[in-house]
Protein backbone atom coordinates (compact mmCIF):
# COMPACT_ATOMS: atom_id res chain seq x y z
CA UNK A 1 0.00 0.00 0.00
CA UNK A 2 1.73 3.69 -1.27
CA UNK A 3 1.74 6.11 0.79
CA UNK A 4 0.13 9.42 -1.72
CA UNK A 5 1.08 11.80 1.34
CA UNK A 6 3.03 11.51 4.46
CA UNK A 7 4.38 14.68 6.79
CA UNK A 8 4.69 15.49 9.95
CA UNK A 9 1.29 16.18 10.21
CA UNK A 10 -0.65 14.04 8.30
CA UNK A 11 -0.75 10.63 6.47
CA UNK A 12 -2.91 8.62 3.74
CA UNK A 13 -2.82 5.26 2.69
CA UNK A 14 -4.53 4.34 -0.40
CA UNK A 15 -4.19 0.83 -1.61
CA UNK A 16 -3.04 0.92 -5.58
CA UNK A 17 -5.93 0.71 -7.44
CA UNK A 18 -8.63 1.73 -4.97
CA UNK A 19 -10.48 4.70 -5.91
CA UNK A 20 -11.85 5.46 -2.67
CA UNK A 21 -14.37 8.80 -3.46
CA UNK A 22 -15.68 6.66 -6.77
CA UNK A 23 -18.20 4.63 -4.81
CA UNK A 24 -22.11 4.40 -5.20
CA UNK A 25 -22.49 4.80 -1.46
CA UNK A 26 -20.75 5.01 1.90
CA UNK A 27 -21.74 4.04 5.52
CA UNK A 28 -20.20 6.66 7.60
CA UNK A 29 -19.41 5.93 11.65
CA UNK A 30 -20.63 8.91 13.71
CA UNK A 31 -18.77 8.55 17.29
CA UNK A 32 -15.11 9.52 16.47
CA UNK A 33 -15.08 9.43 12.64
CA UNK A 34 -17.63 12.35 11.96
CA UNK A 35 -17.89 14.10 14.93
CA UNK A 36 -16.47 13.99 18.61
CA UNK A 37 -18.72 14.19 22.12
CA UNK A 38 -16.93 16.41 24.75
CA UNK A 39 -20.14 15.57 27.41
CA UNK A 40 -21.19 12.52 29.11
CA UNK A 41 -24.75 12.76 27.80
CA UNK A 42 -24.95 9.60 25.52
CA UNK A 43 -22.90 7.93 28.15
CA UNK A 44 -24.63 8.61 30.94
CA UNK A 45 -27.69 7.72 29.31
CA UNK A 46 -27.72 4.04 29.83
CA UNK A 47 -27.73 3.91 33.70
CA UNK A 48 -30.32 6.65 33.19
CA UNK A 49 -32.32 4.37 31.17
CA UNK A 50 -31.67 1.50 33.32
CA UNK A 51 -32.66 3.46 36.49
CA UNK A 52 -36.21 4.79 34.86
CA UNK A 53 -36.99 1.54 33.98
CA UNK A 54 -36.40 -1.11 36.53
CA UNK A 55 -34.98 1.34 39.15
CA UNK A 56 -32.02 -0.52 39.35
CA UNK A 57 -28.24 0.53 38.86
CA UNK A 58 -25.45 -0.28 36.32
CA UNK A 59 -22.04 1.45 35.50
CA UNK A 60 -20.04 1.25 32.14
CA UNK A 61 -16.80 0.60 34.22
CA UNK A 62 -14.78 -2.00 32.73
CA UNK A 63 -17.32 -2.07 29.33
CA UNK A 64 -15.25 -1.58 26.15
CA UNK A 65 -17.59 1.41 23.76
CA UNK A 66 -15.21 2.28 20.71
CA UNK A 67 -16.77 0.82 18.06
CA UNK A 68 -19.19 -1.14 20.07
CA UNK A 69 -23.18 -0.93 19.59
CA UNK A 70 -25.52 0.71 22.15
CA UNK A 71 -27.35 -2.93 22.40
CA UNK A 72 -24.23 -4.73 23.28
CA UNK A 73 -23.19 -2.06 25.68
CA UNK A 74 -25.95 -2.42 27.40
CA UNK A 75 -25.67 -5.98 27.92
CA UNK A 76 -22.11 -6.25 28.79
CA UNK A 77 -23.12 -3.49 31.39
CA UNK A 78 -25.95 -5.43 32.77
CA UNK A 79 -24.09 -8.64 33.01
CA UNK A 80 -20.67 -7.06 34.98
CA UNK A 81 -23.23 -5.34 37.50
CA UNK A 82 -24.69 -9.14 37.89
CA UNK A 83 -28.15 -8.60 37.36
CA UNK A 84 -30.90 -11.12 36.37
CA UNK A 85 -30.53 -11.70 32.24
CA UNK A 86 -34.25 -12.31 32.05
CA UNK A 87 -35.04 -8.86 33.33
CA UNK A 88 -32.62 -6.78 30.90
CA UNK A 89 -34.26 -9.13 28.05
CA UNK A 90 -37.88 -7.83 28.68
CA UNK A 91 -37.17 -4.69 29.49
CA UNK A 92 -34.80 -4.09 26.60
CA UNK A 93 -36.88 -2.07 24.10
CA UNK A 94 -38.71 0.00 27.17
CA UNK A 95 -34.80 0.95 28.25
CA UNK A 96 -33.75 1.92 24.94
CA UNK A 97 -36.84 4.22 24.81
CA UNK A 98 -35.68 5.31 28.22
CA UNK A 99 -32.21 6.03 27.20
CA UNK A 100 -33.44 7.77 23.64
CA UNK A 101 -35.55 10.16 25.96
CA UNK A 102 -32.67 11.12 28.28
CA UNK A 103 -30.42 12.19 25.71
CA UNK A 104 -33.37 14.30 24.00
CA UNK A 105 -33.58 16.06 27.34
CA UNK A 106 -30.15 16.75 27.54
CA UNK A 107 -29.66 17.70 24.18
CA UNK A 108 -28.71 21.13 24.90
CA UNK A 109 -25.69 19.74 26.87
CA UNK A 110 -24.47 18.09 23.62
CA UNK A 111 -21.04 18.97 23.51
CA UNK A 112 -19.96 18.31 20.15
CA UNK A 113 -17.15 18.67 17.77
CA UNK A 114 -16.70 17.96 13.23
CA UNK A 115 -13.81 16.13 13.20
CA UNK A 116 -11.19 17.31 10.51
CA UNK A 117 -12.92 17.66 7.14
CA UNK A 118 -15.86 15.97 7.41
CA UNK A 119 -18.06 18.95 5.70
CA UNK A 120 -15.51 18.75 3.19
CA UNK A 121 -15.31 15.33 2.31
CA UNK A 122 -19.41 14.79 2.37
CA UNK A 123 -19.41 17.90 -0.24
CA UNK A 124 -17.27 16.05 -2.76
CA UNK A 125 -18.95 12.56 -2.19
CA UNK A 126 -22.33 14.21 -2.48
CA UNK A 127 -20.55 16.19 -5.80
CA UNK A 128 -20.11 12.58 -6.69
CA UNK A 129 -23.98 11.53 -6.84
CA UNK A 130 -23.04 9.31 -4.27
CA UNK A 131 -25.79 7.58 -1.32
CA UNK A 132 -24.61 9.25 1.94
CA UNK A 133 -25.87 7.27 4.65
CA UNK A 134 -24.84 6.21 8.28
CA UNK A 135 -23.56 2.97 9.95
CA UNK A 136 -23.68 3.45 13.78
CA UNK A 137 -23.38 1.74 16.96
CA UNK A 138 -25.88 4.54 18.34
CA UNK A 139 -29.46 3.56 19.21
CA UNK A 140 -31.56 5.98 15.60
CA UNK A 141 -33.30 8.28 18.06
CA UNK A 142 -29.60 9.17 19.34
CA UNK A 143 -27.60 9.04 16.12
CA UNK A 144 -30.25 11.56 14.35
CA UNK A 145 -30.22 13.86 17.12
CA UNK A 146 -26.23 13.92 17.30
CA UNK A 147 -25.91 14.48 13.71
CA UNK A 148 -29.10 16.87 13.93
CA UNK A 149 -27.17 19.13 16.89
CA UNK A 150 -24.01 19.19 15.09
CA UNK A 151 -25.54 20.27 11.50
CA UNK A 152 -24.98 16.92 9.54
CA UNK A 153 -28.36 15.55 9.62
CA UNK A 154 -29.08 16.63 5.66
CA UNK A 155 -26.23 15.02 4.12
CA UNK A 156 -27.65 11.57 4.70
CA UNK A 157 -30.03 9.33 3.50
CA UNK A 158 -30.23 6.13 5.16
CA UNK A 159 -28.74 5.19 8.24
CA UNK A 160 -27.89 1.64 10.27
CA UNK A 161 -28.14 1.87 13.86
CA UNK A 162 -28.15 -0.60 16.71
CA UNK A 163 -31.64 -0.68 17.69
CA UNK A 164 -32.12 -4.13 16.46
CA UNK A 165 -28.46 -5.31 16.08
CA UNK A 166 -26.65 -6.93 19.40
CA UNK A 167 -23.50 -7.40 16.61
CA UNK A 168 -21.97 -4.52 14.24
CA UNK A 169 -20.90 -6.32 11.32
CA UNK A 170 -24.75 -7.96 11.23
CA UNK A 171 -25.81 -4.11 11.39
CA UNK A 172 -23.77 -2.50 8.94
CA UNK A 173 -24.81 -5.64 6.18
CA UNK A 174 -28.27 -4.71 6.89
CA UNK A 175 -27.68 -0.79 5.97
CA UNK A 176 -25.40 -2.00 3.34
CA UNK A 177 -28.61 -3.33 1.87
CA UNK A 178 -30.57 -0.95 2.32
CA UNK A 179 -28.02 1.20 0.39
CA UNK A 180 -28.34 -1.18 -3.08
CA UNK A 181 -32.08 -1.01 -2.65
CA UNK A 182 -32.25 2.79 -2.57
CA UNK A 183 -29.78 2.67 -5.47
CA UNK A 184 -32.05 -0.19 -7.37
CA UNK A 185 -28.58 -1.94 -7.92
CA UNK A 186 -27.87 -4.75 -6.33
CA UNK A 187 -24.36 -5.53 -6.53
CA UNK A 188 -23.63 -1.76 -5.82
CA UNK A 189 -20.29 -1.34 -3.74
CA UNK A 190 -20.80 0.42 -0.18
CA UNK A 191 -17.75 1.94 1.27
CA UNK A 192 -17.85 2.04 5.10
CA UNK A 193 -16.15 5.01 6.53
CA UNK A 194 -15.00 4.52 10.28
CA UNK A 195 -12.21 5.18 13.13
CA UNK A 196 -11.55 2.01 15.28
CA UNK A 197 -10.65 -1.97 14.64
CA UNK A 198 -14.67 -2.65 14.86
CA UNK A 199 -15.56 -0.54 12.22
CA UNK A 200 -12.90 -2.63 9.76
CA UNK A 201 -13.98 -6.18 11.18
CA UNK A 202 -17.56 -5.32 10.31
CA UNK A 203 -16.73 -4.19 7.03
CA UNK A 204 -14.62 -7.38 6.32
CA UNK A 205 -17.25 -9.60 7.33
CA UNK A 206 -19.91 -8.07 5.04
CA UNK A 207 -17.34 -7.99 2.37
CA UNK A 208 -17.10 -4.01 2.34
CA UNK A 209 -14.47 -2.12 1.45
CA UNK A 210 -13.38 0.48 4.25
CA UNK A 211 -11.50 3.64 4.88
CA UNK A 212 -10.03 4.13 8.59
CA UNK A 213 -9.70 7.03 9.93
CA UNK A 214 -7.48 8.12 12.79
CA UNK A 215 -9.68 10.82 14.70
CA UNK A 216 -10.98 8.46 17.38
CA UNK A 217 -8.66 6.69 20.02
CA UNK A 218 -6.95 4.23 17.66
CA UNK A 219 -3.65 5.42 16.21
CA UNK A 220 -3.07 5.53 12.23
CA UNK A 221 -0.63 2.39 12.69
CA UNK A 222 -2.84 0.86 14.45
CA UNK A 223 -5.63 0.90 12.00
CA UNK A 224 -3.05 0.66 9.18
CA UNK A 225 -1.95 -2.88 10.23
CA UNK A 226 -5.59 -4.52 9.59
CA UNK A 227 -5.04 -3.26 6.35
CA UNK A 228 -7.96 -1.05 5.08
CA UNK A 229 -8.31 0.01 1.49
CA UNK A 230 -7.48 2.94 2.93
CA UNK A 231 -5.91 4.52 6.00
CA UNK A 232 -6.05 8.43 6.67
CA UNK A 233 -5.11 10.45 9.50
CA UNK A 234 -8.12 12.64 8.95
CA UNK A 235 -10.66 13.27 6.56
CA UNK A 236 -9.24 16.67 5.47
CA UNK A 237 -5.58 14.93 5.04
CA UNK A 238 -7.62 12.03 2.59
CA UNK A 239 -9.57 14.62 0.36
CA UNK A 240 -6.13 17.22 0.53
CA UNK A 241 -4.05 14.20 -0.79
CA UNK A 242 -6.89 13.10 -3.67
CA UNK A 243 -7.53 16.61 -4.66
CA UNK A 244 -4.12 17.08 -5.01
CA UNK A 245 -3.37 13.56 -6.73
CA UNK A 246 -6.44 14.89 -9.20
CA UNK A 247 -4.57 18.08 -10.27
Amino acid sequence: MPSIKNDDKSRVIIRPGFYWDRMPAYLFDIDGTLLRSRDRVHASAFAAGVRRVTGLEITLEGVPTAGNTDTAILVEAWRLTGLDASLLVSQAGAIRAAMAEWVSEHQNELDMILMPGVEAALSHLASRNALLGVATGNLEAIGWLKLTRAGLRDWFRLGGFSDSFLIRAEMVANAAEKARQMLAQPEAVVCVVGDTPRDIAAARWAGLPVVAVATGHTSFDELLALQPEVCATTLGDLLAATVGEQR
